[in-house]
């Protein structure tokens, strides 16, 4: 793995449901881009000494989208192998309430314009009690349950569109 000052690295959980880290590398020690590295992580502000292992990714394009100089156009030489691509999607959950019913719209952004959507409901019935916390809960839950549908779908189309005939995923 090689990297420069400005590169973005973001490193998944060892752990199942554990968060994804990312943040810019501030500091890389060696000339030749081999790590350790000094990163900030985006989530607290700290700054640490990071020896990635195969669940860290680089991506320089971070690099050059700050204008760091020497990261524009194609740079001479051969090219090293892809490591991978980061990504990060952000999911809006909006949630109103009224007169005891509950709606939620889950909306995932999933490129420069590209926008999914879900919508859930929760309705308390009449002799229960006012507890807003559970129909939130029950209305997001249903509106991202939703959007999962809709982003397995969306993948099914594109896979069918790549190979060129009707694809299934699994659900």
């Amino acid at each position: 793995m090689k990297a420069a000052v400005g590169d973005r690295i973001v490193t998944a959980s060892g752990v199942v449901g554990g968060a994804v880290r990312d943040g810019v590398i501030t500091e890389c020690p060696h000339d030749d881009g081999s790590p350790p590295y000094r990163v900030r992580w985006s989530d607290t502000g700290e700054e640490t000494l990071v020896y990635p292992g195969a669940d860290t990714v680089v991506d320089p394009a971070a690099r050059a989208a700050l204008g760091v100089p020497g990261t524009s156009g194609e740079q001479a030489g051969p090219k090293e192998p892809r490591q991978g691509r980061a990504l990060t999607w952000d999911v809006r959950i909006t949630v109103v309430e009224s007169g005891g019913s509950t709606t939620a719209e889950a909306t995932v952004m999933n490129g420069p314009s590209d926008a999914l959507r879900g919508v859930g409901h929760a309705r308390k019935a009449p002799e229960d009690p006012e507890v807003p916390l559970i129909g939130d809960e029950l209305a997001a839950g249903r509106a991202l349950r939703r959007l999962a549908d809709r982003l397995l779908a969306v993948a099914e189309q594109d896979v069918s569109a790549a190979v060129g005939h009707k694809a299934h995923v699994h659900r």
